[in-house]
């Protein structure tokens, strides 16, 4: 099945949930890496993208408005039939089968065979910068932005861990992880010039849907 491809061009389109977060910057970021970017935030909408990014902000306030605006069982379904999916940060958290730390009656797409911890790395105060070697992606360590970030404590056999940080109290921490249509990140490539995550994303996309 065809969803939002443009017909003539075959330019992949992907949508990027806009409840909260970074939105703007992963329109930005995709649309630099060729794909027809877009905003989603009524079922109908999605509907009509090709694959989804779920931004940064906060799990549980996306969690909220995702029921709100009457998301959240349109996308796991999407997620479950095969949509190639891409979260970061808030979005890892969104994309896990296992929260911690979350609040009582937060719900996640899931999709990832994964438990996530929330705020794992601290406060906003708590913030850093650190290179990441990312598996897959050519090119020195990924200058990884982290904002409140989560890590991952466990991933299920078909989960593949793309990279790990390392910091003096928690060495060798995961915080990038593939489960074959879907993507998630502990960090926000989109405050950063460098591509390599979006176009990685769009590139699997790509073949998924090929």
């Amino acid at each position: 099945m065809t969803f939002g491809r443009d017909a003539q061009a075959g330019q992949l389109c992907i949508g990027v949930l806009a409840l909260q977060g970074d939105i703007r910057e992963h329109v930005r970021a995709l649309t630099e890496c060729g794909a027809l970017a877009r905003p989603v935030r009524r079922p109908e909408e999605l509907d009509d993208v090709d694959a989804l990014v779920i931004p940064g902000g906060e799990s549980t306030t996306i969690s909220k408005l995702a029921v709100d605006f009457g998301l959240l069982d349109p996308i796991r379904k999407r997620i479950g039939e095969g949509m190639p999916a891409y979260g970061s940060c808030a979005g890892m958290i969104m994309l896990a089968s296992e929260v911690l730390d979350g609040r009582p009656d937060q719900q996640s797409f899931g999709g990832i065979e994964m438990t996530v911890r929330r705020n794992a790395f601290g406060r906003q105060v708590d913030s850093f910068e650190a290179p990441v070697e990312l598996a897959g992606m050519p090119g020195p360590a990924f200058h990884a932005v982290f904002i409140r970030a989560p890590w991952v404590e466990r991933v299920g056999p078909d989960v593949e861990v793309l990279g790990r940080v390392d910091r003096p109290d928690h060495p060798g921490r995961i915080v990038a992880v593939r489960q074959r249509n879907l993507l998630a990140t502990a960090f926000h490539p989109e405050l950063t010039p460098d591509r390599r995550v979006h176009r990685y994303f769009v590139e699997m996309a790509g073949r998924q849907l090929a």
